[in-house]
């Protein structure tokens, strides 16, 4: 059983029991996002499938929740460097990102 799943503007293929790095949900009330341990309830699923069966949302499945877990609720991922140059000029610019996430272990699938 499998379900995708819409979050962050991307959508995921997901299993119960797998672990995925998504875009940092947002905060729950408060200035920090919720912390490690929490549960998350995503309500925008676009399909399920069970076996031979599928469930096809036209744009989303009317009542489908998939539940998860947070397991690293703030993180940052590896630095990924942008460097501009412009030949004949000296110009150069270097610059480092490093993109916020969240870790989820997807819980429950229900239609």
């Amino acid at each position: 059983m499998f379900a995708i799943i819409k979050t962050g503007g991307k959508q995921y293929k997901v299993a119960e029991g797998d672990v995925l790095m998504i875009e940092k949900l947002p905060a729950k009330g408060g200035s920090a996002s919720g912390g490690d341990g929490d549960t998350v309830t995503f309500n925008e699923v676009l399909l399920i499938t069970d076996g031979d069966k599928i469930t096809l949302g036209q744009p989303m499945i009317a009542g489908a929740t998939v539940g998860a877990k947070v397991l690293i609720a703030e993180g940052k991922d590896k630095k990924k460097m942008v460097f501009k140059y412009k030949s004949k000029t000296r110009h150069r610019k270097k610059k480092g990102h490093r993109q916020p996430f969240t870790k989820v272990q997807i819980t429950k699938i229900s239609a």
